[in-house]
């Protein structure tokens, strides 16, 4: 199982000359929580709104993936073309922490019967992994990767801190369709640690697109795709939700080669606030299923619809759209 995990946290790791695979924290409720991904989303749907989500992926499973996100977006008043937001994300897999923090600012224009957001958020990224974990070729020494080599080497851990950007364009008619394309971790730097050990950052790009049929007043049907990718690799995401009177929702989630899910969700209106919470369970379809029993996810959400001035032609702010 030791020997396993290490072995899988070393294709993860993105070291200097390891095979990279993505880096940013994977989430199957992504369609509740855009703006981690796609800056251009702060301000598009008109409300103020705040996200926070959990995952604990491979339940079972010896240093699995762990991932937390907070996010939080609105569009100013006094400014209504513009919109912020502020995510923060912290990532842990095995002997690797990431936290993220990233401030985000997006010019609004209203376009047809929708709004469009073009964002750039600006923040820092922390880099740490422990020395002490033990690898899974003790004979081969790699100075680039912090660890414990027996005898021969013992690299010291990594523990950096860097500057991080991304940029992203995102359409939206809320309740309606949504469409947006980002990339993160725009300057691709290297994070220099001690001696030798250092690791490599590299852009990750989403596309990401939903739209919503309206059955009839009490019913709706939507359907989200996300595709990833870091140019080395790719991961597809399409996803089916049913909603019942506003309210109650179901569905299930596929991505490509690696887990199918369930999704439940409540959504709860109260005066101006409308609450929402969330939970999705991952059946590991990868060769990781005989290790682990599945991933738990949880989400929990608010949004505050402001009070509109002027009329405009889609003043339907419905949550987290």
């Amino acid at each position: 199982m030791k020997k396993l995990f290490t072995k899988i946290a070393i294709a993860l790791a993105g070291f200097t000359s390891v095979a990279v695979a993505q880096q940013d924290p994977q989430f199957t409720q992504w369609m509740h929580n855009r703006l981690i991904y796609n800056p251009g989303y702060a301000g598009t749907s008109g409300a103020i709104c705040g996200v926070l989500q959990f995952r604990q992926q491979w339940v079972g499973f010896a240093g699995a993936p762990q991932s937390i996100a907070v996010a939080a977006d609105m569009r100013l008043q006094n400014v209504p073309a513009l919109g912020l937001g502020l995510s923060i994300l912290s990532d842990k897999i095995g002997p690797m922490n990431t936290t993220f923090a990233r401030l985000a600012g997006a010019w609004n224009k209203q376009l047809g019967l929708g709004t469009l957001g073009l964002g750039l958020d600006v923040g820092i990224l922390q880099k740490s992994i422990n020395a002490s974990w033990i690898v899974p070729e003790p004979g081969k020494v790699d100075p680039t990767i912090p660890g414990t080599y027996g005898d021969a080497l013992s690299n010291p851990a990594l523990g950096k801190a860097t500057y991080d950007l991304g940029f992203g364009a995102f359409y939206q008619i809320p309740g309606k369709f949504y469409a947006g394309l980002s990339s993160t971790h725009l300057p691709a730097q290297q994070v220099i640690g001690s001696g030798a050990v250092k690791y490599d950052l590299t852009r990750h790009y989403y596309l990401m697109s939903g739209y919503t049929f309206n059955i009839n007043p009490r019913n709706d049907f939507a359907v989200n795709l996300k595709y990833k990718s870091d140019l080395a690799a790719g991961a597809l995401d399409i996803n089916g939700m049913y909603t019942f009177d506003k309210k109650i929702s179901a569905g299930a989630s596929y991505r490509l080669g690696d887990a199918a899910a369930l999704l439940l969700g409540y959504q709860m209106p109260y005066r101006n606030y409308t609450f929402k919470m969330g939970y999705s369970y991952d059946f590991t379809l990868s060769k990781i299923k005989g290790y682990s029993s599945g991933t738990h996810e949880i989400i929990l959400g608010v949004c505050l619809t402001q009070k509109v001035k002027k009329i405009t032609a889609y003043g339907d702010d419905r949550f987290l759209n």
